[in-house]
């Protein structure tokens, strides 16, 4: 098992804010097990029926519980009316802690009649992050970790499993996509899933993945929206600041996992060629952890100039960052390009082969070399 200490100190960040704590995250992430690891939490597993009898009166449920108490319901929207037991506790029991998880963010399913907005601290689970990949769970290997994903079963197996990439994807469909979205076309939902596995960091198309998953426009973007709610898929969207020359309006999109996307690619190894692209997704999810998916941007001109990553700080200060496997072969000229407009922030190259930070020169600008554990908070 991993420990996964730095998102137990997100949620005891959280809990400083609000009482009511939403964990979300695909399936198989860790979402039970991190909930398990809360020291003297009472845990409720709203998927059995004794769990369901116990929470019919929640203010009786609620009155029983000491002060100071953490109480987990996990799956919670299972419930019949999850967010009248969510807004009561926030409402009338302030001085408990909640930690309530699902798959997809709170307001993706039917039953929740309120996004309990002001209520609730959200809190979206990653697979397992590079910086928490260790020596003592023998994974501090970044081929595997590519390889395999980010999930820890198949990151803690010895070999790479198909069936539990195929299940996992037949499951996040029916217990997922079918449950909380009602989409009954299974097989033009999942060819198009697949397909965005396949072509992960691209640029968004809606017309070309409709002609190639044989959906209509409007049904591809209606699925695809679908899949950010449920988490399996980010788009990210391109910065600008009004430079005629800059793309304003194709995000890119990243699948979930980088396991799910060499599965779906069919490797079996990593190759020099695979990694910077699946390290792209290792640093997105660093990102993610840190800030707000409202300020991570990519940044793009009409010459194809491209910044990886752009991190917006202030009103007039961005930040860049590139993702390279060796930092000695970063091109800094499409940042020099994109300074050109922003000048205002700082630069990074993101590297697995950094050990301890510094600082280098390349043409005109000052880079921070780093991994992941050193990225700005």
């Amino acid at each position: 098992m991993i420990k996964r200490s730095l998102w137990l100190d997100r949620m005891q960040w959280a809990w400083a804010r609000r009482s009511i704590v939403w964990l979300s995250g695909v399936r198989r992430v860790g979402k039970t097990t991190l909930a398990r690891m809360l020291p003297d939490a009472v845990y409720m597993n709203c998927d059995l029926p004794s769990t369901l009898r116990a929470l019919e009166d929640p203010e009786l449920f609620l009155d029983s519980q000491l002060p100071d108490r953490v109480l987990i319901f996990d799956e919670v929207h299972h419930l019949d009316d999850p967010s009248r037991l969510l807004k009561i506790a926030a409402d009338e029991y302030p001085h408990i802690k909640v930690l309530a998880t699902g798959s997809s963010t709170l307001a993706a399913t039917r039953k929740f009649r309120d996004s309990l907005t002001g209520r609730k601290q959200a809190i979206h689970l990653c697979p397992v992050l590079w910086e928490e990949c260790v020596d003592p769970f023998g994974v501090r290997d970044l081929d595997r970790r590519l390889l395999h994903g980010g999930l820890p079963e198949p990151l803690l197996s010895t070999r790479k499993d198909a069936a539990f990439f195929n299940e996992w994807i037949d499951s996040f469909y029916a217990r997922d996509i079918l449950e909380l979205f009602g989409i009954r076309n299974r097989q033009g939902f999942l060819a198009l899933f697949r397909l965005l596995l396949r072509q992960s960091g691209g640029q968004l198309d809606y017309s070309q993945l409709a002609n190639l998953s044989e959906l209509s426009r409007p049904t591809v973007k209606a699925h695809i929206e679908a899949m950010q709610i449920a988490h399996a898929v980010h788009l990210l969207r391109p910065f600008h600041g009004g430079g005629k020359r800059e793309i304003v309006s194709r995000p890119k999109y990243y699948a979930f996992d980088t396991g799910f996307v060499t599965f779906e690619k069919g490797w079996d190894t990593i190759r020099d060629d695979d990694r910077g692209l699946l390290w792209e997704h290792l640093v997105l999810d660093a990102l993610r952890f840190r800030f707000t998916d409202e300020d991570i941007f990519y940044w793009q001109d009409k010459s194809r100039r491209e910044v990886d990553f752009v991190i917006r700080r202030g009103r007039d200060r961005v930040d860049v960052l590139e993702c390279k496997i060796n930092p000695d072969k970063l091109d800094a000229k499409p940042v020099e390009a994109f300074r050109d407009l922003y000048p205002e922030g700082d630069n990074y190259i993101v590297s697995p082969a950094v050990k301890k930070s510094y600082r280098v020169r390349r043409g005109d600008l000052v880079f921070t070399a780093c991994s992941t554990r050193d990225l700005p908070e």
